[in-house]
């Protein structure tokens, strides 16, 4: 009878572990995935690359019709080098890693290439499926929450 219990228990214990781990890895990947900026003039898709997500600009309303997407610059930056990199396809986001203790992905990068300024960064998903993305200045209070809509998984 013991021998049963405890083979019984090992067996649970070991589908419960196995589920943890897949469970944890399921939410650290539900940021994936391409979102929509709430104001509809933003595109990015967001992607893991070893421990690390990042995110890249897929698309963007230019407010210039005259122009290609493909035309526009990274004129702000203030790396003289980088000045002349295309926005379109640029990495705007990188170093951000999953805390499962509070489910966030956190400590990451953001780079704002309107103004050429790179902030730190947090973000999550809310109960919504709405992703909150936070750029700020070593005080997460002190900040600006950007909301995106998940357009494709």
């Amino acid at each position: 009878m013991t021998k049963r219990f405890f083979c019984s228990f090992l067996v649970i214990m070991l589908y419960s572990a196995a589920n943890y781990g897949t469970a944890g890895l399921n939410m650290s990947n539900q940021v994936c995935g391409k979102w929509k900026l709430e104001e509809g003039n933003l595109i990015v898709q967001v992607y893991r690359e070893g421990q690390e997500y990042k995110a890249k600009i897929v698309w963007f309303d230019d407010h210039d019709d005259s122009k290609d997407l493909d035309y526009w610059t990274d004129d702000q930056n203030p790396d003289p080098t980088l000045r002349s990199r295309k926005i379109l396809g640029m990495n705007v986001l990188e170093k951000l890693t999953y805390n499962p203790t509070t489910n966030t992905w956190e400590d990451g990068i953001i780079y704002d290439a309107k103004h050429g300024k790179h902030w730190n960064s947090s973000a999550y998903v809310t109960k919504e499926g709405l992703l909150k993305v936070k750029g700020y200045w070593h005080f997460k209070f002190m900040g600006k929450t950007l909301t995106f809509k998940r357009i494709e998984g």
